[in-house]
C-alpha cells in the first residue's frame, strides 16, 4: 500500500470514528468512552503524518509505534462500546472494527520492516 492510500485510510478512519462518536447516545459512560476514542482514534493519522518527515529511521519507526499503540487503544474501547451495547447501528460499529483491526495488522507489518531495513 502506498504512503498517500494509507494516510487517506487512516483520515477516514478518523472521520468515521467522528460520525459514530456524534452518534453515541448522551450518557456519562458514553461522554468518557468517546473522549478516549476521539485521541485515540485521530492520532494515528496525525502521528503517521509526522512519520513521514521523520528524522532519521528511529524516529520513523518510533511515531509507527505510537500510530500503532493508539489504533490498539481505539480498538480496545471500540470493542468495549460493542461489548456493553452502547452503539445501536452493530454494522457501523463492525465496519470500524474491523477496519481498526485492518490498520493494526498493516502498522505491526511496517513497524517490523523498518526495523529489518534499520539493521
Amino acid at each position: 500500500m502506498k504512503r498517500l492510500e494509507l494516510e487517506e485510510r487512516l483520515i477516514d478512519f478518523s472521520v468515521t470514528i467522528i460520525r459514530l462518536i456524534k452518534n453515541l447516545p448522551v450518557t456519562q459512560v458514553n461522554k468518557h468512552l468517546s473522549g478516549q476514542l476521539l485521541r485515540s482514534a485521530t492520532s494515528p493519522a496525525l502521528n503517521y503524518g509526522e512519520a513521514q518527515s521523520a528524522e532519521s529511521i528511529r524516529d520513523f519507526i518510533h511515531k509507527l509505534q505510537i500510530v500503532l499503540k493508539e489504533l490498539r487503544e481505539s480498538f480496545v474501547i471500540l470493542k468495549i462500546i460493542d461489548r456493553a451495547d452502547l452503539y445501536s447501528n452493530k454494522s457501523e460499529l463492525d465496519i470500524a472494527i474491523n477496519e481498526c483491526n485492518e490498520l493494526i495488522s498493516i502498522f505491526v507489518r511496517s513497524v517490523q520492516t523498518a526495523h529489518k531495513r534499520k539493521r
